[in-house]
This record gives structure tokens, sequence and C-alpha cells, in this order.
């Protein structure tokens, strides 16, 4: 059975241009979900996860090369992970860093060369919305 991905446009957009600046070094990068009840642009069920944010791949680097743990990113906060294939392999390998989705992309850097995959590898049905996620702010 095959289940069906959200994610907003812009989240897409951005790390398809991260992707291509990296190039041609892959990036890995941990992105994360908002649910689709804040979203009020969205006709979905309210509990729906809408892959909405991302998590910058340098953050914390300094420690985390010394320590081994990635302090960039929110413990059991992302339920996905972008990775790009330089190479042009539109598919999950054995290098990826598997989450409960992977979104796999590889050179033009463009929405058709872009997948979202399980964490078994089979590839998951992947719809983009125009929606912006909620303004977040920091105290």
């Amino acid at each position: 059975m095959t289940d069906v991905i959200y994610a907003t446009r812009g989240l897409i957009d951005t790390l398809l241009r991260m992707a291509e600046e990296a190039g041609p070094d892959s990036v890995t990068i941990s992105v994360a979900v908002t649910q689709a009840s804040e979203l009020p642009e969205t006709d979905l069920p309210p509990e729906t996860p809408v892959f909405t944010h991302f998590y910058m791949p340098s953050a914390g680097g300094s420690v985390n090369a010394v320590f081994g743990v990635d302090l960039g990113t929110p413990v059991g906060q992302t339920q996905g992970r972008f990775v790009s294939h330089p190479d042009g392999n539109l598919s999950l390998t054995k290098e990826d860093d598997l989450h409960e989705v992977v979104f796999v992309a590889v050179p033009p850097w463009e929405e058709a060369s872009l997948a979202a995959f399980d964490r078994r590898g089979d590839q998951q049905e992947l719809e983009l919305l125009d929606a912006e996620p909620p303004e977040e702010v920091l105290e």
C-alpha cells in the first residue's frame, strides 16, 4: 500500500536549492512536520502530518565532530530526512540515514527529480502543498 506524503512547496524548493548549491557534494538534512490543523490553507484532515521545516545541517557541527552527537537537531523531533544524490541515483542506498520518510533528490534539482520513500525503501506518492507553516517566534 502506498501512502501519500505531504510537503510544502516552499520546503521542497529550499531543499532542492541547497542540494544544488552543495554540488558536487551530497547533503543530508533533517526535516520535520506540522499538523495540517495548523495550516489553514489545506483541506487535509487535522491530524495529517505535512513536512514544513528543516534543520540546518551545519548547526552544532563543531561539537558533533568531537562528541559524535547531533546537537543541531532536537531529539525525536524530525520525522524525515532529505538526501541528495549528485550521482543521479534516485533511490535509497545503504549509506542513507533511514527515517520514517526519506526524500531523495538528484540533478537537475527539480521537483521531477525528487522522490519520497518509506524506511523500507518503497517509493511513496508525494503531494506538494502551496501552504505556509505557522510563524515561529523565539523567546
